[in-house]
């Protein structure tokens, strides 16, 4: 299995904490909408983003 490189664990790093936020902002945006159309898009992207930071975090798993 092929190591990681610090240059890409750190961009890895730097964007598993990006997608953390991500999901949280959505999640708490779509908890505040009032309206129903804005919250379920915000649901989703805030799922969205949850997915994409697992697919980073099994990555790194997959790779150490």
């Amino acid at each position: 299995m092929n190591q990681i490189t610090a240059k890409n664990l750190t961009m890895i790093s730097d964007l598993l904490e990006s997608e953390a936020l991500l999901v949280k902002k959505f999640a708490t945006a779509s908890e505040n909408a009032m309206d129903p159309e804005l919250k379920s898009k915000f649901s989703s992207m805030s799922h969205l983003h949850r997915k994409h930071y697992t697919t980073l975090l099994n990555y790194l798993n997959s790779h150490q």
